[in-house]
């Protein structure tokens, strides 16, 4: 009884050591209206250090904002005489539509390559899950030709030292978000690294979503397809029928 004791105190005095991460973000709700042409995310916060310790300048932070994870098929392009026709293709069960990674330093002068694996820190860490079986060069060849379209899509980001910290105490990032970016669901992931080790971790949830009329029509394509492609044609009727009327009358 007396051992479990000391190691149950030994366990409170192990975690009461530990520096704890605050963090907040400037907005939790972003709304998507039709003159949307981007936005600038805000992530701030402060690392807590424990009583009769002293703040340490090897501290780092490392801020990752993703989101929202779903299915996707990568397909590689072929030409064949001289016409650019889908080839080779791959689903991946997993991706997020969006992803940066921002940070007091670059990311390999922060953790190892396995660190990185672990938390997925880093456009060449995500840990993107294929839907079926694919040979291993097939497989990075494709991961690589997702991250390549995303980040020249503004879509995927890489922000090295892009964290500010102040009296290793105080850090900021900010994220720039383009007019293109998904709807849905966001993580903002706040790590502290220590001497190449995550001492501790901090996650904020972020929405993204259309507001007014692109909030309708977007439901009305996912939720009652048959309706939104029946209306769609109807207005193409229309629009035909008012510019053929109007040529004549001229």
């Amino acid at each position: 009884m007396g051992r479990l004791l000391a190691m149950f105190g030994i366990a409170i005095l192990t975690i009461a050591a530990t520096p704890v991460l605050v963090p907040e973000v400037s907005q939790d709700r972003i709304s998507i209206k039709g003159d949307f042409n981007g936005a600038q995310l805000l992530l701030f916060g402060a690392i807590t250090y424990p009583p009769g310790t002293r703040n340490t300048d090897q501290a780092d932070i490392v801020v990752v904002l993703k989101g929202p994870v779903k299915s996707i098929v990568v397909r590689e392009k072929q030409q064949i005489a001289g016409i650019w026709v889908n080839a080779a293709s791959s689903e991946f069960r997993s991706a997020p539509g969006f992803y940066a990674i921002a940070s007091s330093k670059p990311i390999d002068e922060i953790v190892d390559g396995k660190t990185a694996d672990i938390y997925e820190l880093g456009l060449h860490h995500l840990q993107l899950s294929p839907a079926g079986a694919i040979d291993s060069r097939e497989l990075d060849r494709f991961v690589d030709g997702l991250v390549d379209l995303n980040a020249r899509g503004n879509l995927f980001k890489n922000l090295p030292n892009s964290v500010k910290i102040t009296d290793s105490v105080l850090y900021q990032a900010r994220i720039n978000l383009p007019a293109s970016v998904p709807v849905g669901d966001y993580t903002a992931e706040t790590f502290l690294v220590i001497d190449g080790r995550v001492e501790a971790a901090e996650v904020k949830e972020i929405t993204i979503e259309k507001t007014g009329m692109g909030r309708f029509i977007t439901n009305l394509a996912q939720n009652y397809g048959f309706l939104y492609g029946l209306i769609a044609v109807l207005i193409s009727v229309f629009l035909g029928w008012s510019a053929g009327y109007l040529f004549r009358k001229m």
